[in-house]
């Protein structure tokens, strides 16, 4: 069993403009958008993060923003809903700030004793708020979202799966144990994570599978703490069989991606170098980083990008 494994480290989703989406996790969430800098398989595209002060791991929603991408359509095989933890009697003034930023009703919820609030993204993205006691990370604060309100970090991501078996037993090899199970979703944790440990499985054995578009998550990284965790993780997901790919150099990370049984593409991250190698921490976010094979294209990029 894999037992390097801490949690969550990111989220990466897809948008149809970056301009909507960086307004949303900025002005409406009141996340600190921690880098700026393209993606490196298509440079003329952002890849926008989003987190806290520092971009801790754990903490992070990040997006590659295609101009005018089709949205997608939810289903099976993918992430459904991703969860952000809050301080507990802050849901009152998430709601109300939604309204007051014109954003449809939200959905008051109660799962495994948890209250929180269900709504959307810009392009009908499925995120939650859940109050949470005692979490330890100190949210962002900033564009009228102060500390009793502040996003600490995500607090669990849901897979929609047609069967639910075969993931199971990928997260209980990588260290995560099930803890709970309402109705058709299941409930793993890892302990002694990063407080962002939690995954729901839930299953939907008839439903169609997703259309990956605008509003899709993409895929979903677990955190390691560095490259020698890193490698043990590999070698041991090899050794049961998965196709894994080489490790990538991310620039702010080391990542290594394989695909689910679910259909889900999962990514184990590292915890260093971190997001301030190239930035200093008080400026995060503000210059555009270019990968060192696209600084060539700076001044191309400069002039095309959809300014934020």
């Amino acid at each position: 069993m894999i037992k390097q494994i801490r949690g969550l480290h990111h989220v990466t989703s897809l948008a149809s403009n970056a301009r909507d989406n960086n307004a949303f996790f900025t002005d409406v969430l009141g996340l600190r958008r921690i880098k700026k800098t393209v993606n490196f398989d298509q440079p003329n595209v952002y890849h926008l993060y989003y987190g806290d002060e520092g971009g801790t791991p754990g903490t992070v929603m990040t997006y590659f923003p295609f101009p005018g991408m089709h949205k997608g359509a939810p289903g099976t095989g993918e992430v459904g809903s991703t969860r952000f933890a809050v301080p507990k009697g802050s849901l009152s003034f998430w709601r109300q700030r939604f309204e007051d930023k014109g954003m449809a009703g939200s959905e008051m919820n109660n799962a495994f004793g948890e209250q929180s609030i269900a709504f959307q993204g810009p392009d009908d993205d499925g995120f939650e708020l859940i109050e949470v006691a005692d979490d330890g990370r100190v949210g962002w604060t900033g564009n009228g979202v102060g500390e009793q309100a502040a996003i600490h970090g995500f607090h669990s991501a849901s897979m929609r799966l047609r069967d639910a078996e075969a993931t199971g037993e990928l997260l209980s090899f990588m260290g995560y144990e099930q803890i709970d199970k309402a109705g058709n979703t299941t409930r793993y944790a890892v302990a002694g994570g990063n407080e962002a440990n939690i995954i729901d499985i839930e299953t939907l054995p008839s439903a169609d599978h997703a259309d990956q578009g605008a509003g899709s998550v993409h895929h979903i990284a677990f955190a390691v703490e560095d490259r020698a965790a890193q490698l043990e993780v590999r070698k041991a997901l090899m050794d049961t069989g998965y196709q894994v790919t080489p490790v990538i150099d991310r620039d702010y990370f080391w990542a290594i991606y394989f695909r689910t049984p679910g259909g889900v593409l999962f990514e184990v991250a590292t915890n260093e170098p971190g997001f301030d190698r190239d930035e200093d921490t008080a400026h995060l976010g503000e210059a555009l980083k270019l990968p060192t094979q696209h600084e060539h294209l700076r001044e191309r990029l400069e002039e095309t990008l959809q300014p934020l």
